[in-house]
């Protein structure tokens, strides 16, 4: 069955509002640890995660960062209107570049309360270091379930980047529900984050430390590091009834030459930290894929894994990458992703997942179920059964990949 025919009925499970996770935990790698392998499941704590890793095994981390993506703008009469960034537009479409332009951009954004948007600007004053600034937001169109907003400030010698440090806020998932506190700006960010660009933190990687990466060189474990951008969408339920009328949005994604030889020569299990960085090195094949057949357009389609008919190796595909990079004297490469993965999808490049307990309705629990099968159901329903804490904030698990999946 082509995943397009899939319903989403059969991806639903009870998830009780007191079991997400609300607050972080006081110690990241202090969150239960959930393993599962062949079918078998145990229990631990994460500080204990290389207990369950065989020496060599390199891991493959989300090194994005979580940009202050959301602002409240007041009206004229004071009510509150919340601008959320999804993605820019204008003048640059590359996310870590548009962080570092000065006077103005433009971006695709959500925005909540808009009824009250009934002037043509909305005005906001901030404090950048010790200086005054003012940041305006003028909307340029409405979509089809976003908006076009042109953001300009002053002064212009400031950054985006540092703009957006100053007026907006953390962006929190919906089903947290409080304000973002100080703690947060600490929390819902991993200790390597590095890129600026992401609305959602990478989850899985929120529960590692600097004393579980130094515990790393003892048993050789690698790591490998990858930037994707995570946008909103990966908290939207799929509401359609079939996947076929579920539109993926466009994440982008870098990938640096390094990082492509690295997964070249890697013989050892590769272990993704959180479906961000899964999706990653899947996408990474199907790109090396339509770059052999001479399409270099740089996304990779929603339905592309289960509509192609050729077939290539995964060393096949990396070459075509690197080959390309070469050609256009490139020490990074920039692409998007829609990619869906569903059960029936053939896994490329990882053998094992980090990740936490995910929405009913998700496509990251369409994810899950590709990768473990009808599993998916034990391990959510024993995660219920034993006090584990869901979603962004909660608790992780290990899964290795069922042979046949």
């Amino acid at each position: 069955m082509h995943p397009k025919d899939f319903s989403i009925a059969d991806y639903n499970y009870v998830l009780p509002p007191d079991r997400i996770a609300q607050e972080p935990l006081s110690q990241r790698d202090h969150s239960k640890l959930l393993v599962y392998n062949n079918g078998a499941m145990e229990e631990d704590l994460f500080c204990n995660l290389l207990n369950y890793l065989p020496e060599n095994a390199t891991l493959v981390f989300n090194d994005t960062k979580v940009i202050h993506a959301r602002i409240i703008f007041k009206n004229e009469n004071g009510a509150n209107i919340e601008v959320f960034l999804l993605e820019p537009m204008e003048p640059v479409r590359d996310m870590q570049l548009a962080m570092f332009l000065h006077g103005a951009c433009t971006w695709r954004c959500m925005v909540g309360n808009v009824k009250k948007w009934r002037e043509k600007v909305l005005c906001r004053k901030i404090k950048i270091g010790d200086k005054a600034a003012t940041l305006e937001a003028c909307m340029r169109e409405k979509g089809e379930d976003d908006f076009v907003i042109d953001f300009s400030w002053k002064p212009e010698t400031v950054s985006f980047a540092q703009v957006l440090e100053a007026a907006g806020n953390v962006p929190l998932p919906p089903y947290i529900r409080r304000n973002a506190g100080t703690e947060d700006q600490d929390r819902y960010q991993t200790l390597y984050a590095f890129q600026d660009g992401s609305v959602a933190a990478p989850t899985a990687g929120l529960h590692f430390t600097e004393s579980l990466f130094k515990k790393f060189t003892g048993k050789n474990i690698y790591s490998l590091f990858l930037t994707l951008h995570v946008s909103a969408g990966t908290f939207r339920p799929v509401k359609a009834q079939t996947l076929k009328d579920h539109r993926m949005h466009e994440e982008q994604f870098v990938i640096r030459k390094m990082v492509l030889e690295e997964l070249i020569n890697k013989k050892t299990p590769l272990v993704a930290v959180g479906t961000t960085s899964l999706r990653t090195l899947e996408s990474l094949y199907w790109l090396g894929l339509k770059l052999l057949k001479g399409d270099e357009s740089l996304i990779v389609d929603q339905w592309m894994p289960y509509e192609s008919i050729m077939s290539i190796t995964t060393a096949d595909s990396m070459e075509a990458i690197l080959n390309f990079m070469e050609k256009k004297e490139l020490t990074q490469l920039i692409a998007e992703t829609k990619l869906l993965i569903a059960p029936g999808y053939a896994f490329k490049l990882t053998d094992a997942l980090i990740t936490n307990f995910h929405m009913p309705r998700s496509t990251l629990l369409l994810l899950v179920s590709a990768f473990i099968g009808d599993d998916w159901k034990k391990v959510y329903e024993y995660a219920l059964k034993n006090n584990f804490r869901f979603l962004s904030y909660g608790d992780a698990s290990l899964m290795w990949r069922s042979v046949e999946h």
